[in-house]
């Protein structure tokens, strides 16, 4: 009896503490839900919003009597300010102008009588830089008085007047070298750091800009264009404060950023019948001869572009390489699928780096869950002066970057004309020609087709450019094949060509497709040989494993 009491007992016991225990987690987890939506909710809060949460006493006094001063001031600094940004925006108006325009430039530029206002400041630290540098966030809704005088190529002059400005960024004042006497820096750097809303409506004085079709939006796109090469980060202005030379301070490039656009998978279909047909857009700075396109691939959520673009890197430590992919849409504007970032930061000098990037809607809103596809891509940050055998070898019609010149060495000789004199040497490049050793080792975890729970895979190694293609035996009933198979590849142009492996289930009628990977050469040419183990895309499960060998066999030809 005692042995039963005590047993009922032990049960009724060990349920209370199964019971206690459960209801401890649940609160535990509700707690750690509710700290991390309140850690989420201070993490979206804007300067207004801390405005509104906190008392006056809590927010930073200087401000407002910065904001104060600033406005007694203004008045005296505004034609020199004016001036200034003219000075510095007309000229990149010309370079910009819309082709239906003969003429661009300000007939009246006045920032007006209302001050901006500051509603934020930082102090960047930078150790190891002699200088100081300082973040000011801005909002301006003034009264600044700006007429364009255009003339288009009819011969017809239309006075335009841009309205209703609106403005909130982050200016970004660099003071710069620090020295002994008053006022104890150099030169003062000012730049537009970050661009958050700019608005603006355009008014024909006295007339109807749209009686002209296409002329609102080339100009509107020209004075985005404008403010972007004028002031906008990394471009800065050196405003000299004691005599010297400050020409280490202006914009200089420090290097180059290669980008291999390979692939995209997974994408948003955009089109009711068929599917999208996507293509690329990157840039490193928003500028329309900047901007690098990729080629349209029709009807295809994962389309496979492999194609290689260079960029011009003026401040590795800030700028970024944005990629948006869009759905072309014929006459129509193309619509956004999604698209993506990477700080060039991240990339170490001199490696490639080969990275899938998840594609948003909007890169300055991060709540957007939604899969809207991944791009992939090769990247490889080279700083000027770094030792490397980087060349770009030949013709510029065929789009070869220093990044695919990554074993090509130059060869000068000398051509000789009718008179025997030598004339300038001439180049030769190298064209990366060789031989591809691809074993394929195992897969593992593929998934099951057959009806009796396995599968009878093989695999079809094709070269795309070529399209060369070998396969292996058929492991019957596995999920997890073993082959040990090579198989050698001639390879024309290899760091233009792609190699493509489609794991297949065998059956007697026919075959089922498993999963791919697609491998540019990059990294076997760069490293001679390699073995990795890749998942498969467009399967639920499985990865094939790789060996990869590169033997040169390198061929020149003039340039």
């Amino acid at each position: 009896m005692a042995f039963v009491l005590g047993l009922v007992l032990g049960v009724f016991v060990g349920l209370g503490l199964i019971v206690s225990f459960v209801k401890s987690e649940n609160v535990r987890s509700k707690r750690r839900a509710d700290l991390a939506a309140t850690i989420a909710a201070f993490a979206r809060m804007t300067v207004d919003d801390s405005k509104k949460i906190l008392p006056p006493q809590y927010y930073p006094s200087w401000l407002a009597w910065l904001n104060q001063h600033l406005t007694k001031i203004w008045p005296y600094v505004n034609e020199a300010a004016s001036d200034l940004i003219r000075s510095s925006v007309e000229p990149v108006l010309e370079q910009y102008r819309p082709i239906i325009l003969s003429s661009l430039k300000f007939s009246r530029f006045t920032l007006g009588t209302v001050a901006p206002q500051f509603t934020g400041i930082s102090i960047i630290e930078d150790g190891g830089t002699d200088g100081i540098t300082m973040e000011l966030e801005m909002q301006w809704d003034g009264n600044q008085s700006i007429i364009l005088d255009i003339k288009t190529r009819l011969g017809v002059a239309l006075p335009v007047q841009v309205k209703s400005i609106g403005f909130t960024g982050v200016f970004r004042l660099i003071f710069k070298p620090m020295v002994d006497e008053f006022p104890c820096f150099g030169a003062v750097c000012f730049s537009l750091r970050q661009k958050k809303k700019l608005d603006f409506t355009l008014k024909v004085i006295g007339g109807d800009i749209s009686a002209i079709p296409g002329l609102y939006s080339a100009l509107e796109g020209t004075i985005r264009d404008a403010v972007e090469d004028s002031i906008t980060w990394p471009v800065r202005k050196v405003i000299p404060i004691l005599p010297g030379d400050y020409s280490d301070l202006e914009l200089k490039p420090v290097g180059i950023l290669e980008v291999k656009l390979v692939q995209a998978k997974e994408l948003t279909n955009k089109d009711l019948i068929g599917k999208s047909d996507p293509y690329a857009v990157l840039y490193i700075r928003h500028l329309r001869d900047r901007m690098k396109t990729s080629k349209i691939i029709n009807n295809d959520l994962n389309p496979i572009w492999n194609e290689h673009f260079e960029f011009v890197v003026e401040d590795e430590s800030t700028q970024h390489l944005v990629v948006k992919v869009y759905d072309d849409e014929g006459l129509q504007a193309s619509e956004l699928i999604g698209c993506a970032q990477i700080r060039l930061s991240e990339l170490q000098p001199g490696k490639v780096k080969d990275v899938w990037l998840k594609l948003v809607k909007d890169l300055e809103v991060h709540r957007d869950n939604k899969n809207r596809g991944q791009v992939h891509l090769e990247l490889q940050y080279c700083p000027f002066g770094m030792e490397s055998g980087f060349t770009n070898p030949f013709a510029s019609d065929f789009p070869m970057t220093s990044l695919e010149s990554v074993l090509k060495s130059q060869a000068n000789g000398t051509e000789a004309t009718e008179n025997g004199q030598a004339v300038t040497p001439k180049r030769k490049g190298v064209i990366i020609r060789g031989v591809l050793s691809v074993t394929v080792i195992s897969a593992e975890d593929l998934p099951a087709t057959d009806l009796v729970g396995k599968s009878d895979p093989y695999v079809v190694f094709t070269m795309k450019k070529s399209e060369m293609k070998n396969k292996t035996r058929v492991v019957n009933e596995s999920l997890n094949p073993i082959w040990n198979q090579t198989f050698d590849f001639v390879v024309e142009d290899g760091l233009h060509d792609m190699l493509i492996a489609e794991v297949w289930d065998h059956d007697t009628f026919g075959k089922d497709y498993m999963g791919r990977c697609i491998l540019t050469l990059t990294r076997v040419i760069l490293e001679g040989e390699y073995k990795e183990s890749f998942e498969l895309d467009g399967a639920k499960s499985g990865r094939l494993n790789l060996h990869l060998k590169w033997m040169p066999q390198p061929i020149y030809r003039d340039s």
